[in-house]
């Protein structure tokens, strides 16, 4: 991070100076009092069950130089450090961050979607750091929070950040494209993500488009036209608008057609543009990313970069965490995607499952949630799904994958599983695989299957 003033601090956040030295200077900024260090800004936010403002004393004790507040009383007692008061810590976090990006004056990309942003803002990511120094999300940073941090990570020598937007009602998106100012910016997909708060695609249309909100003329929005509810024709605004799909959905800028699958060992395909036809052999898995590689190229070329710096940085691209990866259980292998879930990433790893050498192949899912009243059928829909593909066996695990067993059933598969919960399958486990098996391990983060993977692979098998 660049040096700042308390002075612009000040000046960005509206606020009021009530002790110390308006001069002083910072060089990094932090939420955790636990994480200070000698010479930070320290924001002490308010959460559901706690609120940071009493642990202002340590982070002062721990060398903070700067210090916001919401309310005067909290720094009673303080000394030694500058103060200044704001009428809420987040939305002064957020307005500084505003303020900070502009300063060190980087190009900027934002990426939104229901599935597949990350995957989409790490391939952008790799191809313009073919050329440009980029900067990305410190950890999964996308949100209200997230995003003020990962814009004080960065530095004037940045020259191109790409940003993830999450949300999960209408109005995030918004409040963090007027943080970001995107000058383009890319809509993945719009499922049913977050429906349950958003009560409608339509819905969940409006608060992913909100990435446009602030962008102009010279501005490019890039959309997955595959996808039924994106449409060149029906998004309204003064900023050029590119649309990717596969070949044969409409008119697309960017089409792709699928060479070959190869399941955990990758995938190839043909990216068409401006009538020229180019293959790319990927290493990472998941054909379905063909896609998310064409936004990510159309994308990273309104910035200015080359198809051959596309086709470089794709190639060098490797997926964030525990997306997708191939993880050896003794003589038996997992498809570890435990990240996250939602019916389409669902159908997806399913594919890549299947397309895998393995002598049986087992799909072990949990839930997908904020589905709301869509869940049980999204469920059902992935029940089906194992069923139709040919897969060896369905695990489902935890309550909202009963109907996922019931359908894969009705479906005619007759090696279809439930366990209430991640400790049973793993207790049983030794018993369920066998040498050869390749067993994809699937669910939202919150049905904690990611420990029943590392689990699997730390007992394979005693």
């Amino acid at each position: 991070m660049d040096r700042i003033s308390a002075s612009e601090i000040l000046n960005s956040t509206g606020g009021k100076l009530i002790a110390g030295d308006i001069n002083v200077e910072v060089e990094r900024v932090t939420t955790d009092s636990r994480d200070v260090q000698k010479g930070d800004l320290f924001i002490p936010l308010k959460g559901e069950n706690f609120d940071a403002h009493d642990f202002l004393p340590q982070a002062v004790e721990s060398g903070a130089s700067v210090v916001l507040v919401s309310k005067e009383s909290a720094a009673r007692g303080l000394s030694g450090v500058t103060v200044i008061l704001v009428p809420d810590t987040l939305m002064a976090m957020q307005d500084l961050a505003k303020y900070y990006l502009r300063k060190i004056d980087v190009r900027r990309i934002g990426v939104t979607g229901s599935v597949g942003k990350t995957t989409t803002r790490d391939m952008i990511y790799y191809i313009c750091s073919e050329r440009f120094k980029t900067g990305r999300p410190i950890k999964n940073y996308n949100n209200q929070i997230g995003v003020p941090l990962t814009i004080f990570s960065l530095d004037s020598s940045y020259d191109v950040v790409v940003f993830e937007e999450g949300m999960d009602d209408l109005g995030q998106i918004h409040k963090l494209s007027d943080i970001i100012r995107p000058e383009i910016a890319v809509v993945t997909n719009i499922g049913i993500s977050h429906i349950e708060n958003l009560g409608s695609r339509e819905n969940i249309r409006k608060a992913k488009l909100e990435i446009a909100d602030f962008m102009g003329n010279d501005n490019t929005l890039v959309i997955n036209q595959s996808n039924d509810m994106l449409n060149r024709s029906e998004i309204d605004g003064p900023f050029n608008v590119v649309a990717c799909g596969e070949d044969g959905d409409g008119d697309l800028d960017y089409s792709v057609r699928l060479g070959e699958d190869k399941g955990m060992d990758g995938f190839s395909f043909y990216l068409d543009h401006d009538g020229k036809s180019r293959k790319i052999d990927m290493k990472v898995p998941g054909a379905h990313n063909m896609i998310n590689a064409a936004l990510a190229a159309a994308a990273a070329e309104a910035l200015g970069m080359t198809p051959e710096e596309v086709e470089s940085g794709l190639k060098k691209l490797e997926l964030t965490g525990n997306m997708l990866r191939l993880r050896r259980a003794g003589k038996f292998r997992i498809i570890d995607d435990s990240y996250n879930a939602a019916p389409a990433s669902m159908e997806s790893a399913i594919k890549t499952l299947m397309h895998t050498k393995g002598d049986r192949k087992i799909a072990v899912l949990g839930g997908m949630n904020e589905l709301g009243n869509k869940s049980e059928e999204a469920h059902r829909e992935v029940g089906k799904c194992v069923a139709e593909s040919g897969a060896d066996m369905l695990i489902a695990v935890g309550m909202k994958t009963l109907a996922m067993v019931d359908e894969a059933k009705k479906y005619g598969m007759t090696l279809a599983s439930w366990y209430k919960d991640g400790d049973e399958l793993v207790a049983d486990a030794g018993r369920i695989f066998k040498s050869g098996d390749i067993v994809l391990i699937k669910g939202s983060n919150a049905t904690g299957l990611s420990k029943v993977a590392d689990q699997i692979v730390e007992n394979s098998w005693k």
